[in-house]
């Protein structure tokens, strides 16, 4: 029960590795805020947490009044932020040639902007605590960019570099920046809206580029991806995980 009494934010928080990290937060003692946008399945998070340990907060990411209404109701019905966890993000499949326009718009929003903007809007609320804990989840498609996922890599890249300037303004404060770099895990349901077509050429180009081999067969679980994350932020406060790479072993 290291996070007792702390508050932490967890963006994309209705399904695959926010859930689950929510649950471990909440089990860890932090009161958890699980911002996504409305569903059946955001609302049985909170149920599954238990009231009192957590509230559903409907947010869009990618607008920026949409975050700040969710961050201030967060501090608001909690008294205070002390934890950012930016998790939320999509990937959508195709080449750079062939990808269409919304797509390109939309995994920058999420994926890049939508980082940014809870950030911003935590910034003044980790402070008034006398420091604070932001996490931005990046991927190993940084170190290794994949065909077919050019701007899903492009939008990790920008949230690994955003975060390097972020720690340098808010170090003063006592608010640690830190940057997970996740490698494949299992039981994600990114994958859900694929086109069939495109998937198939997709393992075709990764398999011929070398990029499958690079990659590895193995996914870590999303519940040991869970508790990296845990880990940084139990970190003793003179230290700071600034970027982690975790992968399944």
């Amino acid at each position: 029960m290291m996070l007792v009494a702390k508050v932490a934010v967890v963006t994309g928080a209705s399904r695959g590795l926010g859930r689950i990290l929510a649950i471990m937060l909440a089990d860890a003692g932090a009161r958890v805020a699980l911002l996504a946008r409305p569903s059946t399945e955001l609302a049985a998070v909170e149920a599954e947490i238990g009231p009192g340990r957590s509230v559903a907060v409907a947010c869009d990411v990618a607008d920026p009044a949409s975050v700040n209404e969710a961050i201030a109701r967060v501090a608001d019905l909690f008294g205070g932020i002390d934890i950012l966890i930016n998790n939320a993000a999509i990937y959508s499949l195709g080449t750079i040639e062939t990808i269409s326009d919304a797509d390109i718009r939309d995994q920058l929003a999420i994926d890049l902007a939508g980082p940014i903007y809870c950030a911003r809007a935590v910034i003044p609320h980790l402070r008034a605590r006398g420091g604070g804990d932001i996490i931005n989840l990046s991927s190993e498609s940084v170190r290794m960019p994949f065909p077919y996922l050019g701007v899903y890599a492009a939008a990790k890249a920008g949230v690994e570099v955003f975060s390097q300037a972020l720690q340098a303004e808010v170090r003063e404060d006592r608010i640690r920046v830190s940057v997970l770099r996740s490698g494949r895990m299992a039981h994600t349901d990114g994958q859900r809206n694929w086109d069939p077509a495109t998937q198939r050429a997709f393992f075709a180009a990764i398999e011929k580029s070398g990029h499958a081999a690079l990659g590895g067969n193995a996914a870590a679980a999303t519940a040991s991806m869970a508790r990296a994350v845990i880990a940084v932020l139990q970190l003793p406060r003179d230290l700071q995980a600034e970027l982690l790479e975790v992968h399944a072993f």
